[in-house]
């Protein structure tokens, strides 16, 4: 353990909680707001959700959906329009009830979420099916009031892109709804480097006003899952109460079908507690906003402070992000145990042997190893390597993590248990069943996954006859 990470950071092996908050912290990613729950994003963690924005933003388009904006202010009547999405979020909302030092003929919602005032407009926009589809996401900001808060993952205001689409047909719906979850899945692995299950949520789990929710569950390294994102088939439940309707190509009228989706910046939350370690963040290289610090061990040296921007100058060309810390007043060592609690996979130590013999000392920060290195362009290589060590490290663990039980004494056990995560049972689908197990363990059904076949068996709880195994897991 370094001195930095002694004199401040908690072990994250002797707690996670206390490490989590202080690294958060030290690591420049975020500050407690002055109002309760709320969250200042400093630049180092800003930077991170903007290269998330930049990968799904660029699917997004090439999926043909466009960005727009719409108002955060929604009166209150368009949310009670649709009974089981107001009922969902009422004990969430944040309510304006004065304006302009007078109080307001009708209250204003401060957004939950997008639906009510982005469909109010669809009613408006579609008459035909020329009109369709549309498909529009946006990159906003949506207040929930949170009891219990969390930094990145549970605060009162947090930032997230939602997806908002209208369809013709029920099964084009469908297809986008499927497409946005496989765009995610493929974020969550090959840009997160984290492993997850993909399902269905239960009735009583899913969004409220939505027909179908399947989402992306990921384990956290406590044993407890986080619901990472969703994507959410709509049916015409929205539709039908926001009347947006068209004339089809017969010239009969019909509701449209409906879908949205979204992931917030709660996922840097996960990224954080996934691959961070005693020493501080782990970064996968495709999310670390520096891929590559330069370390010069003299900070008075021009030579090694000029061969080290000889360096930064040829990694830049060859698009990696990289930074040279020669601050006067820090010795070499507080320089190293700075950029390791800030997570950058690798760094380079540029001395008089490297200067002499034209190489670099590169350390990679998922596993410690020390590499020579005299061509730079074998840089992106050992980057991809760290990306997949650090999935391949998250993967043994959610396999490990996930097991399947046939008795209910052995599921409260594991609840129990310090080695808790996902547990793979048979439930009848009843949702007296689903209650009484959360009541009991804490456990909530996670989803039903995708690739779940129907065998039958009897339900964990109760012993009926059950058609699937579901997931179960204590959750953030």
């Amino acid at each position: 353990m370094n001195d930095y990470s002694k004199k401040f950071l908690p072990k994250k092996s002797r707690g996670l909680p206390g490490w989590y908050n202080r690294v958060v912290q030290l690591a420049e990613l975020a500050d407690y707001g002055p109002a309760k729950g709320t969250m200042i994003f400093r630049p180092y963690g800003y930077a991170i959700w903007e290269l998330i924005q930049k990968e799904i933003d660029s699917q997004i388009k090439e999926k043909g959906v466009e960005n727009a904006y719409f108002p955060m202010f929604i009166p209150e009547s368009l949310l009670a329009k649709e009974k089981k999405h107001v009922e969902g979020f009422s004990p969430e909302l944040a309510v304006v009830t004065i304006g302009g030092g007078e109080e307001l003929k009708e209250r204003l919602v401060v957004r939950p979420t997008s639906e009510t005032i982005m469909y109010e407009a669809y009613a408006k926009w579609v008459q035909s099916w020329r009109d369709l589809p549309i498909l529009i996401n946006q990159w906003n900001n949506v207040v929930r009031w949170e009891k219990r808060t969390y930094l990145f993952l549970r605060t009162s205001e947090f930032l997230w892109q939602e997806g908002h689409t209208a369809h013709a047909t029920h099964d084009e719906a469908w297809e986008m709804t499927r497409w946005a979850m496989n765009m995610y899945t493929q974020v969550y692995r090959d840009i997160f480097a984290i492993p997850g299950y993909v399902g269905r949520k239960s009735e009583s789990e899913k969004f409220a006003g939505a027909d179908v929710t399947l989402t992306y569950e990921s384990l956290m390294p406590e044993g407890k899952a986080l619901q990472s994102c969703t994507s959410h088939d709509l049916g015409q439940n929205f539709s039908k109460v926001f009347d947006i309707k068209f004339q089809n190509r017969a010239g009969e009228t019909e509701y449209v079908w409906q879908t949205s989706w979204g992931l917030s910046t709660r996922s840097i939350g996960a990224l954080i507690m996934i691959h961070g370690d005693d020493a501080g963040l782990r970064l996968p290289p495709k999310l670390a906003p520096v891929q590559v610090i330069i370390l010069p061990v003299d900070t008075d040296s021009e030579k090694l402070i000029g061969f080290s921007k000889e360096i930064l100058l040829k990694l830049e060309s060859r698009g990696v992000r990289a930074k040279i810390d020669c601050l006067e007043g820090e010795r070499l060592g507080f320089r190293i145990n700075k950029w390791e609690l800030k997570g950058v996979p690798l760094r380079i130590e540029v001395g008089e042997d490297e200067l002499r013999d034209k190489t670099v000392t590169a350390v990679r920060r998922d596993s410690g190893e020390k590499i020579k290195i005299a061509d730079l362009s074998q840089i992106s290589r050992v980057l991809e390597e760290i990306q997949e060590s650090l999935l391949t490290e998250a993967s043994e663990l959610l396999n490990k993590r996930t097991l399947g039980v046939e008795k209910y004494s052995e599921f409260k056990q594991i609840m129990e248990s310090r080695d808790k995560g996902f547990i793979s049972a048979w439930w009848c689908e009843d949702s007296n069943c689903e209650a009484k197990i959360k009541e009991e363990t804490k456990a909530t059904i996670r989803c039903l996954p995708m690739d779940a076949s129907k065998d039958g068996g009897s339900c964990i709880y109760c012993n009926k006859q059950a058609s699937y195994k579901w997931l179960f897991a204590q959750a953030y």
